[in-house]
């Protein structure tokens, strides 16, 4: 994959080299207008279940089983990580955006890793 894929928090102000801007949670982020986002694309299809984000609270200590539990959603989810995949492909940078707090713990860094390894 030749796309630089990139995580950042939602809330941090956009940058110039962001590249395309794609929200990955399934709820828009609290307190964010639209204009100040700067979102190019928002994927809420990619984004964990709403059992499974409850399930995972971003207590750190679940984010082992939280990552696996969501890779399996996202295999069974090719329309949504088709249409992701699309997008990298058609530009050379594309900026994960995501809402929480632990910039360690979240979806972002589970959905990268996890299109990096296929």
């Amino acid at each position: 994959m030749d796309t630089e894929i990139r995580i950042r928090r939602v809330y941090e102000e956009p940058s110039a080299d962001d590249g395309l801007r794609v929200l990955v949670d399934r709820l828009w982020p609290r307190g964010r207008s639209k204009q100040s986002a700067r979102v190019d694309v928002w994927l809420k299809d990619i984004a964990p279940s709403k059992n499974l984000r409850t399930w995972f609270g971003h207590i750190p200590e679940r984010f082992d089983e939280f990552a696996a539990r969501y890779r399996a959603e996202l295999d069974t989810n090719p329309e949504a990580v088709s249409r992701l995949r699309g997008l990298i492909s058609d530009h050379p940078r594309v900026t994960l955006l995501y809402g929480a707090k632990d910039n360690e713990h979240n979806n972002a860094v589970v959905l990268r890793d996890y299109l990096r390894d296929q």
